[in-house]
């Protein structure tokens, strides 16, 4: 698919383009991208030719040459690059209307509920060679649908943290120890969403129901076999506590025994590790706002998923590229990335629409 995006015939585009949003012809005047038309008569030649660059990952000079050949159009590689940088926005707001369009439409019900489960993480992306700029995605997918729902593209000292993404009423926000902190969790609540977090000893300090530390590694050496803890626990944001659960298991001997192992080569860098955190490496336990009604057995099987977004990632660098940036220049690289994540969100509402439409594979309009 990736192969064929930039490059397509007559047919084929007019297929492609049922599943591009409304107005985006029109957005690509109002967000910049064709101010001035210098070399590009249409919004249209414009994407096919942007997308012969991210979609088929061909060169600069490469897809002006493509673009000559198939008489789309005939422009130099340093006027395309000045365009793309122009087209960042728009690249974007036709992606986020994808999602919209498409993915926030899919089932997410894990629960039986009205919940919104989300698998939110980030990850970097360099331009190759040791002096490449680098950039950090901030993503969201849905669970099950592992459909994306949110993303937003920033420098590398933009820390990870659930203040990123906007909250509705029902949001489930699953992550890594990374999102626990305090003002994220707050800022999650805030909107009517609920978390489910790993726990970092350091950045998430738990309290009790008098308002006293929490004992954590005592809690946790209650635990026995194969027996799950439950227990309530508070989080302190500025003068407010914040209700929730810590939920535990205990890991097998040999994932005790790697746990361990893989903290001393960690933390060894670092100086002396501390025992305990040696002690709750042997540990699984996570902080959740969940109610009691999803027992601990629910919330630690739904913590897996997390690890869904993990393999999304990879999907996305290993299929369309996203993890070699080539452009030195910000707005250049910025409208690249945008462009890669609308290939990766158009690429995943044509295979579901394959797999729902039927028998011709695309959504009918009224001009059909």
């Amino acid at each position: 698919m990736r192969e064929q995006l930039g490059c397509l015939g007559e047919d084929d585009w007019s297929v492609l383009t049922r599943f591009l949003p409304s107005g985006w012809q029109e957005q690509a005047k109002e967000l910049g991208a064709l101010r001035r038309c210098r070399g590009f008569p249409d919004a249209e030649t414009l994407l096919r030719t942007l997308l012969i660059h991210l979609g088929d990952g061909c060169s600069l000079k490469e897809t002006v040459a493509r673009s000559k050949h198939g008489g789309l159009v005939d422009i130099s590689s340093v006027a395309l690059f000045k365009r793309m940088k122009l087209s960042g926005e728009w690249l974007r707001w036709i992606a986020c209307s994808i999602m919209t369009d498409w993915f926030s439409k899919q089932p997410g019900d894990l629960f039986g509920s009205d919940l919104r489960v989300r698998l939110i993480d980030g990850s970097n992306v360099q331009e190759p060679g040791s002096t490449g700029s680098s950039w950090r995605i901030h993503y969201s997918v849905g669970l099950p649908s592992l459909l994306c729902d949110e993303v937003h593209v920033t420098g590398p000292h933009v820390g990870e943290s659930f203040k990123r993404f906007k909250i509705r009423a029902g949001d489930l926000l699953l992550g890594d120890r990374g999102y626990a902190t305090p003002p994220g969790i707050a800022h999650v609540v805030g909107g009517g969403g609920g978390v489910l977090v790993r726990v970092n000893l350091q950045s998430l300090p738990l309290f009790g129901e008098n308002g006293a530390p929490f004992p954590l590694l005592d809690h946790l050496r209650s635990i026995t076999g194969t027996k799950l803890g439950d227990w309530d626990a508070w989080v302190q944001h500025d003068k407010s506590f914040i209700r929730g659960r810590v939920c535990a298991l205990r890991k097998s001997k040999k994932a005790r025994d790697a746990a361990r192992q893989k903290t001393l080569r960690q933390r060894s860098k670092k100086g002396k590790v501390r025992p305990e955190t040696l002690e709750a490496a042997e540990y699984t336990f996570v902080f959740t706002t969940l109610p009691r009604k999803f027992g601990p057995m629910i919330v630690l099987e739904t913590y897996r998923g997390r690890w869904q977004v993990e393999l999304a990632f990879k999907r996305l660098k290993s299929i369309i590229g996203l993890g070699h940036l080539k452009k030195v220049d910000i707005d250049g690289a910025k409208a690249w990335l945008h462009g890669k994540l609308l290939v990766a969100f158009l690429t995943e509402a044509l295979i579901i629409a394959g797999t729902t439409f039927s028998p011709w594979g695309y959504p009918l309009t009224e001009e059909s």
